[in-house]
């Protein structure tokens, strides 16, 4: 039992877990704000265009079921802002990643010219070493 507990807390406490866990509750605010941009301004503003129609109340019957086909219009709505949004955080993102590795690779690229010895010396080492032979 302690075993387990403690590959529990290891599980817990590492950073994926966390980053998972923070991922998910900003999603969560994030949903918040993108349901309202379309629940309260870009909805509105389709009806305008549309000749005042109200997705959330748009609805037809068969029968005794009632379809409510303006809730469905408001999550596509929905999931096309977000998905909007999501890649343009993830295009910028990228590209702060490749300006991140290119820098990082001009880094490494000094860092390995700086201790390299220049070219001269290494072929006279070699030569030296070939001689020793």
């Amino acid at each position: 039992m302690k075993n387990f507990i403690k590959e529990f807390k290891e599980f817990i406490t590492k950073g994926d877990v966390m980053s998972m866990a923070v991922g998910i509750i900003i999603g969560g605010a994030f949903t918040a704000i993108v349901s309202s941009l379309t629940d309260d301004v870009i909805g509105p503003l389709i009806g305008l265009l549309v000749g005042g129609v109200d997705f959330a109340g748009l609805s037809f019957g068969i029968g005794d079921a009632q379809i409510m086909i303006g809730n469905f219009i408001q999550a596509v709505i929905t999931f096309l802002i977000t998905a909007l949004v999501l890649f343009f955080i993830m295009k910028g993102f990228n590209a702060f990643k490749d300006k991140a590795d290119k820098l990082a690779g001009k880094k490494k690229e000094e860092e390995a010219k700086e201790e390299a010895p220049p070219a001269d010396i290494q072929l006279l080492t070699e030569i030296r070493d070939l001689l020793k032979k």
